[in-house]
């Protein structure tokens, strides 16, 4: 079996990739720059480079393909982010559409269920809705948030310091992005499924800003302050960071969308929980992180 990776060299990507290789599979890595991936892997993966924006090349690589783990990309830098996401997802349904890839795994979000109206998330959304359309077998994973997107506020919690734009108490799936590639693997692997399903991936627990500021915090042995800003606030930081209108409205609105009454499509259940805790993470991942300074 011939079983392709975009976005290998990202959380997700590299543990599916490793997980194939040592179940046997020899994956096809789809990526920009080959330099970043797992050098522990070296040679044991066949590796294709080039830009998903770019059709011709994903006609390219996704032939011969019996399976495939699509991850969209998200390039905050880009002029609209959104917009590539949603050619990125089209013109990667297209090609596996026209070279019969039997099973597509799909990375989404928590909140794509919205279709429209949770910024970037929204991206996700379209990516579901482009693969669905090609009749291919089809899992969809929504995953709740993402421990790694703490990296993001590094400096910050340096310093006793942790920003959002959630309610305090609005409790939310928070997911090892490493589990997230344990299940898109077996997903892969699993040879009892057809049709489109809809797996959400929720993390071991849901969990409040609040309460991931006191695991935060315990983590890396300091009090963690919990400060809830406006929507406003976070843009106007993103702006005079040098992100355009476009990416900023889609960062914004991937949290404004999924506040107040949003409840996730997916209740959670045993199939839908996943083991690694915020706490071990911070302690192994992002304490070690923090005790360097920036």
């Amino acid at each position: 079996m011939t079983i392709g990776i975009t976005g290998a060299t990202g959380n997700v990507g590299s543990r599916a990739a490793r997980l194939l290789i040592q179940a046997g599979e020899r994956p096809r890595l789809v990526v920009r720059d080959p330099a970043k991936l797992d050098p522990g892997i070296d040679g044991l993966a066949d590796v294709m480079r080039g830009d998903l924006l770019d059709p011709a090349f994903l006609d390219t690589a996704l032939d011969g393909l019996d399976a495939l783990l699509w991850i969209t990309p998200e390039n905050f830098t880009a002029a609209d982010p959104l917009a590539d996401m949603i050619t990125m997802a089209e013109a990667g349904a297209t090609a596996a559409h026209t070279h019969r890839v039997r099973r597509v795994v799909l990375i989404s979000s928590v909140g794509a269920e919205r279709r429209h109206g949770a910024g970037l998330i929204d991206g996700l959304a379209r990516s579901e809705e482009a693969f669905a359309a090609t009749g291919v077998d089809l899992t969809i994973l929504r995953n709740g948030y993402y421990f790694t997107n703490l990296f993001g506020n590094l400096d910050e919690l340096r310093d006793g310091r942790l920003t959002t734009t959630m309610p305090a108490d609005q409790p939310m799936p928070w997911v090892d992005p490493r589990d997230v590639g344990d299940v898109a693997a077996a997903r892969l692997l699993a040879p009892n499924w057809s049709g489109t399903v809809v797996q959400a991936v929720h993390g071991p627990a849901d969990l409040t800003w609040a309460d991931v500021a006191g695991i935060v915090g315990a983590a890396i042995d300091r009090k963690v302050t919990l400060d809830v800003v406006p929507d406003e606030v976070l843009a106007a930081g993103l702006g005079q960071a040098g992100l355009t209108e476009a990416a900023v409205a889609g960062l914004v609105g991937m949290t404004s969308g999924l506040r107040g009454d949003f409840t996730p499509e997916q209740p959670r259940t045993p199939v839908t929980t996943t083991p690694t805790t915020l706490a071990a993470w911070a302690a192994g991942t992002l304490a070690p992180v923090i005790s360097v300074k920036g």
